[in-house]
């Protein structure tokens, strides 16, 4: 198994960086297959092999993905996606 870990620093207002964190759940649904929902402030999501949550406070976003056997041969190609599109999207 292989464990993500990355934190985003953002100036987002609360409702700003809830539409990032949906912004990116949504690029990793249709690339990985994940189904995600809102529990409070905290987006969760899983599919087989994979589970994880992208946790939003007042001046940061942190991501913590648990990849399975299988998908952990692709976790260097995950993170460096994942971190690009946070990077991106909390501006």
């Amino acid at each position: 198994m292989a464990d993500i870990s990355i934190t985003q620093q953002h100036n987002l207002s609360r409702d700003a960086a809830r539409a990032a964190a949906q912004k990116v759940a949504d690029k990793l649904a249709g690339e990985y297959g994940l189904s995600c929902r809102w529990d409070g402030d905290v987006l969760r999501f899983e599919r087989s092999g994979v589970e994880g949550s992208l946790a939003l406070e007042n001046s940061q976003a942190a991501l913590r993905i648990k990849l399975g056997f299988l998908m952990s041969a692709f976790a260097a190609t995950i993170e460096h996606k994942v971190a690009e599109t946070m990077r991106k999207t909390f501006v």
